[in-house]
């Protein structure tokens, strides 16, 4: 495998990449890193936070530490399927119709605000990646690997939005809350962009390393402990009394599918693999159980009457849980 020349030998990808990226993203290290996780697994991500916490500089900052194509969408009402996957164009030369391909059709996608698209939009960028392929006049065509989305949502902001279905929801591998920075960090955020320039960020790995690494991580050792650990989790939130904690089952209206227990085991997975393990330890899957989980746990009105959200019940759900 050939060594980018802007890392040295010795240097993992995740580091380099890390380094890149911290060039014009002060802070939100939690945040990089399970972008990172996601790329790794091949899992879509959800970003949530308000406006101005870098989550679409970090996006367009990760996309550029990798040699590969970039595309962002600005999802707004009045955007049609067509302009996700693309269309069927009349070329008066041949008198034929050919595809026009659209922004879906790069590795790295950001769909911005994607409350914003109506139902059909959300829909046919959701099918494109479910299935990695979209249809096109008939014609069917497949998405280059790799191929991440990587959405953003503004949780305060309702007007004029259009919720994510659960369904929907359940297609990302995580979702990341993105939290206000630090007060030092807010005092460097503003040293940086003093100048109104961003920094340079320097290509640090390829689309085949990032695909050879996929199949390392999917290999990284899983002791049978963790996988009934992992097991144990998910199913708690459909069955807390089982736990010991009776008293959050009529909080919780739907807990969490297989597909949450299979997201969990890859995403911890990838945590070890990011810390330089070849196997995986309860920390990995504890560090990566909100991310996987707070989308798939759907709490009922008694529970948001009494302010209960979906990382409590997590929470909690990890405290009754022994540890292997």
């Amino acid at each position: 495998m050939t060594v980018h020349p802007a890392r040295s030998s010795a240097e993992p990808i995740t580091d380099a990449i890390v380094r890149e990226v911290a060039k014009r993203v002060v802070g939100q290290e939690s945040m990089v890193e399970r972008m990172l996780v996601g790329l790794l697994c091949g899992g879509h991500i959800l970003l949530e936070g308000v406006p101005g916490l870098a989550k679409t500089l970090a996006v367009r900052t990760l996309a550029e530490t990798i040699r590969t194509s970039f595309q962002r969408i600005q999802f707004t009402p009045d955007l049609l399927p067509a302009d996700i996957i693309g269309t069927l164009v009349f070329d008066q030369r041949t008198g034929e119709f050919r595809p026009k391909r659209g922004p879906i059709f790069a590795n790295l996608v950001l769909a911005d605000e994607i409350n914003r698209a109506p139902a059909k939009v959300q829909a046919a960028l959701l099918e494109a990646m479910q299935e990695k392929q979209v249809t096109i006049g008939g014609e069917t065509h497949p998405l280059e690997e790799p191929f991440l989305v990587l959405a953003t949502q503004n949780p305060i902001e309702q007007e004029g939005t259009y919720p994510l279905p659960e369904a929907q929801l359940d297609r990302f591998m995580l979702k990341i809350k993105v939290d206000y920075p630090s007060r030092d960090e807010e005092k460097e955020i503003l040293w940086r962009m003093a100048s109104g320039r961003l920094p340079a960020v320097d290509p640090v790995a390829e689309p085949e390393e990032i695909l050879a690494l996929r199949v390392a991580i999917a290999d990284l050792y899983m002791d049978q402990k963790i996988v009934d650990y992992v097991v144990d989790l998910v199913r708690a939130t459909r069955e807390p009394q089982a736990v010991g904690l009776p008293e959050i089952r009529p909080l919780i209206a739907y807990g969490a599918s297989p597909r949450a227990s299979i997201y969990l085991a890859q995403a911890a997975r990838a945590h070890a693999f990011m810390r330089g393990r070849a196997y995986v330890v309860p920390e990995d899957v504890r560090a990566m159980a909100p991310d996987v989980l707070r989308h798939r746990v759907l709490l009922t009105f008694e529970a948001e009457a009494e302010d209960v959200t979906p990382d409590t019940i997590i929470a909690k759900l990890l405290d009754a849980i022994e540890s292997p």
